[in-house]
């Protein structure tokens, strides 16, 4: 692989930049348009990729990445996981949460080949509530926290801001692959 190469695939592995990981706790400001970002991301993610054929949606948004339809399956299993992991956060004391293996759970069989509008559907209903959550906090709620095995201890605001980041990254990655989808190069490699 040449460098140009691995540049390209980490350019498309991480196309926003890597996951922010603040110290410092948001502001109102800072908080709003984080929420702001996980209520408009539904709609955008639907946008993408209204109107995509199968063999669209089959396509990787990198070489040896998830397909379309893989990312789309993974936001609402990912935020559920969130969502749930905030909300322990806010109701426990700094609680230790269970990880699950993202990469088996986009191998299963629904997230290869159920139609995109199941997880659409499911990931505007789970945002819809997590908003409604996430507006309800407090500044204190926000600084509450739980243990990630990997990732160690996380605020609510850090997941908060690692979530947005997530919607972004995704997002991004069904734009390189809707890209891809539509270029000649792909269908005429891929055909073959």
């Amino acid at each position: 692989m040449t460098e140009n190469s691995k540049m390209d695939n980490l350019n498309q592995r991480y196309p926003v930049g890597p996951a922010p990981r603040s110290t410092d706790p948001l502001d109102d400001g800072a908080r709003c348009a984080l929420i702001g970002v996980l209520e408009r991301a539904p709609a955008a993610l639907r946008a993408l990729v209204e109107g995509l054929i199968d063999r669209q949606l089959e396509t990787p948004y990198r070489i040896g990445g998830w397909t379309i339809r893989q990312v789309v399956h993974h936001l609402p299993d990912s935020h559920m996981n969130a969502y749930v992991r905030m909300k322990l956060a806010v109701t426990e004391s700094s609680p230790t949460i269970k990880p699950y293996d993202e990469a088996s759970w986009a191998e299963l069989p629904e997230a290869r080949t159920a139609p995109v509008t199941i997880s659409l559907d499911l990931l505007e209903a789970l945002h819809r509530r997590w908003i409604a959550f996430l507006t309800a906090l407090t500044d204190a709620d926000f600084r509450r926290t739980f243990t990630h095995p990997d990732w160690g201890l996380l605020t609510v605001d850090q997941a908060l801001e690692m979530y947005a980041w997530h919607c972004r990254h995704h997002i991004a990655h069904v734009e390189i692959g809707i890209d891809r989808a539509r270029s000649s190069t792909y269908h005429v490699a891929r055909d073959k």
